[in-house]
Order: C-alpha cells, then structure tokens, then sequence
C-alpha cells in the first residue's frame, strides 16, 4: 500500500514578494549622481556657513536615494509602504528640482532650454550615462551654470522614470495585493492541496479496499475447487 500523498508546503515566495534590486534601475543610479554632485556643488558655489540650503539641499538629494532604497527593501511585505516611500523619494527629488532652478536666476544664470547650444549634448549625455563615474571627474571642473542645468536635467528624468515606475507598481498592487492578500491565498491553496490530498488518498483507500475484496474472493473459489479435487 502506497503512503498517503502529503499537501506540499507553502514557500515563502507564495506571501513575500522578490525584492528589486535598486542598484539596477536607472532612476536610482542617477539619484547617487545627484547626491554627490550636490555634495560638491554646495560646497563649490556657496558660503562654508551660514546658508540653509546647503543642508536642505543635500538632505534633499540624499532622501531621493535613500528612500528607493528604503522602498524597495520594505516592499518585500509591503507594497503599499514602498510606494509611500517612493513618494517621498519622488518629493524630494522635486525639491532639489525647485533648489537648482532657483539658483541660476538668483545668480543672473542661464538655464538651458530648447534652442540653446548646449542643451541637446547635455540632454543626450544625461539620457546614456547613469553612473557616477561618467560625471565625478567633471564635479570640480564644470561651473555652477554648467552643474545646475545637469542636476536640473538629471532631476527631472528621475522624476519621469519614477513616475512611470510607481505606475508599475500600483497596477501590481491592484492585481496582487498587499502581504495580507497573499498570505490569505496562500492559507487557501494549502488548505486546497489538504482537501485534494484527502480526496486522493480516500479514494486510494477505496480502491484497495476494492481489490483487496477481490483477492478474498479469489482465494476462496481457490479453496473451493481443490475441497472438491
């Protein structure tokens, strides 16, 4: 006799999500470009002290970073806080937007618009290149006109991808729900491989049942033909 079919054990994969690896979307490595040339530029083109931007610029390049990366990691059980945290990510970039486009006009600067001679190279480089290295050796080599209008660029095509992202996710969210959502179908497909592991083995049971009457039968003609023999 066969041993009864037992339900298969539920994986994990089943309530918790696979985690993004952030190190590969775009959005993010430019947000590490624009931490650390934010770094940079606030200690280049302003006062060592005295001046509150500087900290508000940087804690706000520094919050776009960190909460892709923070999002990402909650959103193994939490796809509504990672969305949260890439709306504060998402913020955060727009407010180190406002800070660069702020700045070229207070200085008597020229922001790069359609038309400028620049603007399309800068556009071009800013689309291809998404790591630090392709903008670290320019940081103290570019002027603060040249660095705003890069961040500024660099700023809104994170606030694009991000957009288009989140957009992902929340149709995810729709289709897959939160961590409660899978951790109850996951408690109804076990009980559903328990139900159907049951139905099996009952009727394996019948079935040998079945035969082993048959056997009892059998047997008995057996002995009925050799008594009269």
């Amino acid at each position: 006799m066969q041993n009864n079919p037992t339900p298969p054990a539920i994986k994990i994969e089943s309530v918790l999500r696979k985690q993004t690896n952030w190190k590969k979307l775009w959005f993010y490595q430019k947000t590490v470009v624009l931490y650390q040339m934010t770094y940079v530029f606030t200690r280049r083109f302003f006062p060592a002290y005295g001046d509150r931007t500087v900290d508000q610029m940087v804690q706000a390049a520094r919050s776009g970073k960190q909460n892709i990366v923070e999002g990402s990691a909650d959103g193994v059980t939490s796809m509504e806080l990672e969305l949260k945290l890439l709306n504060v990510a998402r913020s955060s970039i727009q407010e180190l937007l406002e800070d660069y486009e702020d700045y070229l006009p207070a200085h008597k600067l020229t922001k790069w618009t359609a038309g400028h001679p620049r603007f399309d190279g800068m556009l071009a480089y800013c689309r291809t290149h998404n790591y630090l290295n392709d903008y670290e050796p320019f940081f103290n080599k570019w002027t603060d006109e040249e660095a705003a209008n890069i961040c500024i660029t660099l700023c809104r095509m994170v606030d694009k991808m991000m957009m288009t992202y989140q957009k992902k996710k929340e149709e995810e969210f729709v289709t897959e729900g939160g961590i409660r959502e899978r951790m109850t179908a996951a408690r109804l497909g076990y009980r559903t491989n328990q139900r159907e592991a049951l139905e099996n083995a009952t009727h394996e049971i019948e079935k040998l049942q079945k035969e082993n009457q048959q056997l009892k039968e059998y047997i008995l003609q057996m002995q009925k033909k050799e008594e009269k023999v």
